[in-house]
């Protein structure tokens, strides 16, 4: 019974979690292990949601769906809103790596000393709106938890950030609030575009409610919209996800109807729908140009906030990519392949060289962060089961490593308040433990085999070669970014841990990882490990769904 409800007890826990940290007193040790006891919770929750998955099962699992908002407008139809969320092989690694994410930011959030109530009840509303974004299932709720997003991330950088933090917070708010406005023209286009066949069914009287609407009722109703035989009084329009990907629930002559003719300007209206999307969704990825927010945020951001932002905020405009993108537009994402695939091999080759240019070691994590959201989306970008599975591998794999490259560099950071890479050399003599941790991540960052990076890779660009309409040409030059990392990693490495002790500032500062740090990034390294060796656990939950969508998106 309780499988029903745990989907929406991963949104209601974190939420609830935030307004009960009012009631206590602003002290941060104890708000601090108050937000981790909730976010253990929240890790409760998704260790049950993960044991109740079927991996054979590509449809939707653990949904729960109830009618939230209804409106009757008279000669134009009615609107339907629905609280709906649900789990699948696209969302499940992603809500896990959500999940794991911000427990390890909760935890890393030892240097919050201000203002610590209203850090931790943001953060837990944060929390709230990235599990929503992956598991919403209604493009009206997925888009109230993907704005929300921006407000607590706004304020904890904007409040508890470095010296340019309202610049940074600042940034980031237009940036992202200017690509959420292009969704919203779409998904208000998709709306007045498409009807709920279920719930037009039973406003016709053809089944008692929508649970009895049948595959065939709902095929049915399909045919006597296509025949424009129903009273436009009597459709239903909807935000589902599941009727927006079926391009028989689209009214004939609508604006984003599969057959629409409509043209604004010299595109057709669908295909400029399709880019509106696109960019709205890159801008949170981000891609190369709409990426100039992400180094300037994660520079001022505090390490928790870094973590999450990197680990796993990037992540739902991949998700995005794939689920909203790809899945209502599927013709114009495979029109589109090639310059989808030029823009993430710019951002893969762009990103590695500033991430090897840089003199600040969290704005070159940030940069190579750019360089390998490209991969993902070269995987989207090729269409395949290949790609897409390795697209979402690879949104796991940077999750764990770059939680852990943002937590390393806040190590330093919160020790010394200096970030430059020049100003360290030498440190494996005072810092072992911190020297291993450091290597670790380096060496998976760079996809060394045997570690998550080299799994993600792989797949997106045997998706991106074995992609016929895409030339080779891209993913060959896209392989640039691997030997791109490599010389950024290493370099860094080198400059800052070989040689001779050196410090230009008080050397007893530099004390090695405490037991706190050290059981947090063991686990993170652990886990890229893990990842590397067994990727099926990745693969397992994504394989059946991604073969469905491709072979349903391919028919379209």
């Amino acid at each position: 019974m309780l499988d029903n409800y745990l989907v929406s007890l991963l949104i209601a826990t974190p939420l609830s979690g935030a307004l009960l940290s009012f009631l206590l007193p602003d002290r941060p040790t104890l708000l601090r292990n108050f937000t981790v006891g909730v976010l253990l919770l929240e890790a409760f929750w998704a260790i049950l949601m993960i044991q109740a998955f079927q991996n054979g099962n590509p449809s939707l699992q653990l949904a729960q769906t109830l009618n939230w908002i209804t409106l009757d407008l008279g000669s134009l139809g009615r609107v339907s809103i629905d609280y709906a969320v649900g789990i699948d092989g696209l969302n499940l690694a992603l809500v896990a790596l959500a999940v794991l994410v911000l427990l390890a930011g909760a935890i890393s959030s030892w240097a919050i000393h201000t203002r610590s109530k209203t850090y931790f009840a943001l953060y837990l509303v944060l929390s709230a709106s990235i599990i929503g974004c992956f598991v919403a299932q209604d493009f009206f709720l997925f888009y109230l938890f993907f704005e929300f997003m921006l407000l607590p991330m706004y304020f904890l950088i904007g409040l508890w950030g470095g010296d340019r933090r309202e610049y940074a917070a600042l940034k980031f708010f237009v940036y992202t609030f200017a690509g959420s406005l292009l969704i919203l023209i779409v998904m208000i286009g998709l709306y007045l575009s498409a009807i709920d066949p279920a719930e037009t069914a039973a406003l016709l009287g053809l089944v008692p409610d929508t649970a009895s609407a049948t595959p065939e009722i709902i095929r049915s109703v399909q045919q006597l919209l296509a025949e424009n035989a129903i009273d436009p009084g009597k459709l239903v329009h909807t935000f589902r996800f599941g009727y927006l990907m079926d391009p028989g629930n689209y009214i004939p002559g609508s604006l984003l109807h599969t057959e629409t003719v409509m043209q604004l300007g010299p595109l057709p209206v669908r295909t400029l729908a399709f880019w509106l999307l696109l960019i709205g969704f890159a801008v949170k990825l981000p891609v190369v140009p709409v990426h100039t927010w992400l180094p300037d945020a994660h520079v001022e951001a505090p390490t928790p906030v870094s973590v999450v932002l990197a680990g796993i905020l990037l992540k739902v405009g991949g998700y995005g990519l794939i689920r909203i993108v790809d899945g209502f537009f599927p013709v114009e994402a495979f029109e589109n392949s090639i310059p989808l695939a030029i823009l993430a091999a710019l951002s893969i080759v762009y990103g590695g060289f500033n991430a090897l240019a840089q003199q600040d070691l969290k704005k070159m994590i940030a940069y190579s962060s750019v360089s390998h959201m490209g991969f993902v989306l070269l995987g989207i970008a090729a269409f395949t089961a290949e790609g897409f599975n390795g697209a979402i591998y690879q949104m796991v794999s940077h999750g764990v490593l770059s939680s852990m490259l943002f937590l390393l560099a806040g190590v330093l950071y919160e020790r010394t308040h200096d970030r430059g890479i020049d100003h360290y050399k030498g440190l494996i003599r005072i810092m072992p433990k911190y020297t291993v941790m450091t290597g670790i991540a380096f060496f998976a960052t760079l996809g060394l085999p045997g570690f998550s990076g080299f799994i993600g890779e792989l797949f997106t660009l045997m998706g991106a070669f074995g992609a016929g309409q895409i030339p080779a040409w891209i993913p060959a030059v896209s392989t640039l970014g691997i030997v791109l990392a490599a010389m950024y990693c290493l370099w860094t490495y080198q400059r800052m841990f070989f040689g001779n002790l050196w410090y230009g500032g008080d050397e007893k500062l530099l004390t090695d990882l405490t037991s706190r740090e050290t059981g947090l990034l063991v686990t993170l390294a652990v886990l890229t490990l893990l990842l590397g060796i067994f990727p099926n656990l990745v693969f397992n939950t994504t394989q059946e769904t991604v073969g469905s969508l491709i072979g349903v998106l391919r028919q379209l």
